[in-house]
């Protein structure tokens, strides 16, 4: 038996199926129906303790942790889980898929993660609905025996960022594109590779733009984007020239604040599959995979920024674009991993624009009935 301690003073008791240690972080809920080992292993969920309102989880085990010959995972987001633990439901421990080699109990255990099962999540879902995401902690014997963590608190894109530069695509791609990672995904990788680009990956707070570039692109990450003034710096500087520009998520935050806009906590954030977004001045919809709990204030862009997509649900934003120069970012996930590819047009919009240098007109015009 182990216990989840929310900061209100809220306890929900379960069985443990993963690694027995205690572990503090942020409580947040994901509310996918498929892809927990994407989930796991994205850098986003770091310093955090998921909790995935489907109710059975487990059921196709966990697919094996290989890598392509430039280091890229071939099923995985990254490298290892980023988060603190997971809170399910009903566990199953018997698994059946194609390519699966262990269950999710065993995969946590080898991590060191721990995993507990059989918590009322719908009630504990509701809760962090009404107050937010809160803090938490995971204890087996004695309450006591961890105190609790605001992972906000310090700058987990440091944490989970890469250390030193690495070239994929190297003598392949026909531009060069420089990949600010900030905990980035495996499958933006691919994403950009598999469009004949090469891409230079640097740590978070590298001065890139003393490199040859072609065009800049910044990942997702976890935790306060307000950490981060180093690559918002750096950005910043980028944005002087006309160089096409695309963040993801993180990237979308970082360019905000780079081009002056503020930044705020949501209360729960978004943490799903089927999040939809209107692009703006259309009535294009699109049914998004996010996870990010901070936002960009719309009423704070400059004179020179607009927004490109809204969320449909609560309306904060989904995305921003400059009016004259070749910038432009998403909230959400187009490359998805998990979830539906039905916005991967923005990684051939970032193609495309390396080609052209200025973004086409069915993203800039204002206004059409399409």
């Amino acid at each position: 038996m182990a216990t989840l301690i929310l900061d209100d003073g809220s306890e929900f008791q379960g069985y443990s199926f993963g690694y027995e240690k205690p572990v503090a972080g942020e409580v947040v809920f994901n509310t996918a129906m498929t892809g927990y080992p994407e989930s796991l292993t994205d850098p986003s969920y770091a310093g955090q303790i998921i909790v995935l309102t489907y109710p059975l989880v487990g059921n196709y085990g966990v697919p094996d942790r290989s890598f392509r010959g430039d280091g890229v995972a071939t099923f995985m987001e990254s490298e290892k889980i980023h988060c603190e633990a997971i809170i399910i439901s009903d566990y199953s421990h018997e698994f059946n898929h194609w390519n699966a080699v262990e269950s999710l109990g065993e995969w946590l255990k080898s991590e060191q993660i721990p995993g507990l099962y059989g918590i009322d999540t719908r009630s504990l879902t509701k809760l962090l609905r009404e107050k937010g995401s809160m803090k938490g902690k995971i204890v087996f014997n004695d309450p006591q025996e961890i105190e609790f963590r605001d992972p906000n608190a310090e700058n987990q894109v440091a944490n989970v960022s890469c250390k030193e530069v690495t070239t994929y695509g190297e003598g392949e791609g026909k531009k060069r594109v420089v990949l600010v990672d900030c905990g980035v995904k495996h499958n933006i990788i691919r994403c950009l590779v598999d469009r004949n680009l090469t891409v230079i990956r640097v740590p978070w707070d590298y001065d890139f733009n003393q490199l040859e570039w072609d065009g800049l692109f910044i990942s997702n990450g976890p935790g306060d984007p307000d950490t981060c003034d180093v690559a918002v710096r750096n950005i910043r500087k980028a944005l002087e020239g006309n160089k096409p520009v695309c963040g993801i998520c993180m990237g979308n935050q970082l360019l905000g604040k780079a081009g002056g806009a503020s930044i705020f906590k949501l209360k729960y954030g978004h943490r799903s599959h089927n999040q939809p977004v209107r692009m703006v001045g259309t009535n294009k919809c699109f049914i998004t995979s996010q996870n990010h709990g901070y936002a960009v204030d719309n009423d704070s862009l400059g004179e020179n920024w607009t927004p490109l997509f809204v969320n449909m649900n609560d309306g904060t934003n989904e995305g921003i674009r400059h009016k004259t120069k070749p910038f432009f970012s998403s909230q959400f996930h187009p490359e998805a991993s998990s979830g539906p590819t039905d916005t991967e047009f923005m990684f051939d919009l970032f193609a495309e624009t390396l080609e052209t240098g200025k973004l086409p007109e069915y993203i800039t015009r204002e206004e059409t009935t399409n």
